[in-house]
């Protein structure tokens, strides 16, 4: 990632309302950016480290929040006072945390940002450059909005003065909208010298349409779109010593901020991994005590994936059981819990036996769910996964997360009198 350029013009929106517009005189012009080739593939570049980069970064602050939202991590360094508050949650977390403005802020201006790619992609003559540069925007504009409602009960699409909160369920189809928008072009979106590499585009949109339709409660087309995703093709963030891995560096290789909270994976008793599960080992480096992240954490050059294998699998399994096709669900539940490192694209095996509880749909969707914490340890997935198969929430007993929501920073209220009211939990 050393060649990324990133003339993103409305960085300057970072620490501040997403709905004003901030002219920078030392930042070049709209039309300086992105009316050259040049300026576009650049912008386009410049999406993904801001998606991956440093503290500010989406990456950092969704795998840091969901990580302590939901008890997977614990705090090794209480001067980091902001993860400090998302360890304890409820009231305690304030509306001027760090790690929640950096994620509301980055995403919006990575939504923002995105959809100027995406008007200004004719600049681009040659098809496979087209094709790459608007699925490329397209991705980050629908992880950016996916993201965003996965930790706020509602969010604002559009931009502008005061605008308007959309609901989740209207965020959700616009993101399913925009991704399929690209089905025609994904065939020639194969990348080129000059954009970031990493992304398998046509798998990424396959795997991200599966996400959202299960978000969505839309079982057949989860299943669908997990079915055409390649469980043998690589799509990830990759880094170098410059551009580092954010987790690794500051956190996991300086054993300053969070490690994971023990080889529970903070699950609890009877969800738990098994000793013998074989995913302990590649998430937690053997015989660590305390524990300690490996798995695509534990070096500054790690890529992180953007979506996995096990996922796919487990998308499917979900949303047969949800559509009440039993075997169906364990079948696929089987191909997670019988895997190999041998043969998981990213080397994730549970090497365990197939499924023998009960073949009911809470005990198969329980299971269901605590594979998916395993499988996809440290994925800034889990919060969305607790709410949605109805586990213990914040405020009740035997709470398995400390939030249910964040609430809005005030970054977005001061400048926003269309700002909800803040979840009380």
């Amino acid at each position: 990632m050393k060649k990324i350029f990133i003339p993103i013009v409305a960085f300057t929106l970072l620490f501040a309302s997403c709905n004003e517009d901030y002219v920078d005189p030392t930042k070049p012009s709209l039309e300086l950016v992105f009316g050259t080739r040049e300026g576009v593939i650049g912008a386009a570049n410049g999406l993904q480290q801001l998606w991956t980069i440093d503290r500010t970064s989406p990456v950092y602050n969704t795998i840091t929040g969901n990580g302590f939202t939901t008890k997977e991590l614990r705090l090794i360094n209480a001067g980091n006072v902001d993860e400090g508050e998302l360890s304890v949650g409820g009231g305690v977390l304030s509306t001027k945390n760090q790690v929640v403005n950096n994620l509301w802020s980055q995403c919006l201006v990575i939504k923002s940002e995105s959809q100027k790619v995406i008007d200004h992609v004719d600049v681009l003559t040659s098809e496979n450059e087209k094709a790459s540069v608007l699925v490329h925007a397209t991705i980050f504009k629908a992880m950016a909005i996916t993201t965003l409602v996965q930790y706020f009960q509602s969010v604002p699409l559009q931009t502008g003065k005061n605008a308007t909160f959309n609901s989740r369920a209207e965020v959700l189809a616009e993101a399913i909208k925009i991704l399929k928008l690209t089905e025609p072009l994904l065939d020639k979106a194969t990348g080129f010298s000059g954009l970031v590499g990493g992304i398998n585009y046509k798998n990424t949109v396959y795997a991200l349409l599966a996400r959202t339709y299960l978000m969505a409660g839309d079982n057949d087309n989860a299943i669908a779109y997990a079915n055409l995703v390649d469980l043998s093709a690589k799509s990830v963030f990759a880094f170098d010593q410059i551009s580092a891995n954010p987790i690794a560096y500051i956190s996991i290789t300086t054993n300053n901020v969070f490690q994971p909270v023990d080889l529970t994976l903070g699950l609890p008793t009877g969800l738990a991994p098994a000793s013998t599960d074989g995913r302990l080992n590649f998430y937690i480096k053997p015989g660590s005590n305390p524990t300690t992240a490996t798995g695509f954490f534990d070096s500054n050059t790690k890529s992180i994936p953007l979506y996995l294998p096990g996922e796919m699998m487990l998308i499917k399994a979900e949303g047969y059981a949800r559509k009440d096709n039993l075997p169906q669900a364990v079948i696929e539940l089987n191909k997670v819990l019988t895997k190999t490192s041998a043969t998981d694209t990213y080397g994730i095996g549970a090497n365990l036996t197939p499924y023998t509880g009960a073949v009911t749909k809470p005990a198969i969707l329980t299971e269901i769910y605590r594979n998916r914490c395993i499988e996809m340890y440290m994925s800034s997935l889990k919060l969305e996964d607790s709410r949605r198969f109805e586990r213990p929430a914040a405020g009740t007993a035997g709470a398995e997360r400390n939030r249910n929501w964040y609430p809005y920073p005030d970054s977005e209220r001061n400048n926003n009198t269309n700002t909800p009211p803040d979840p009380a939990i």
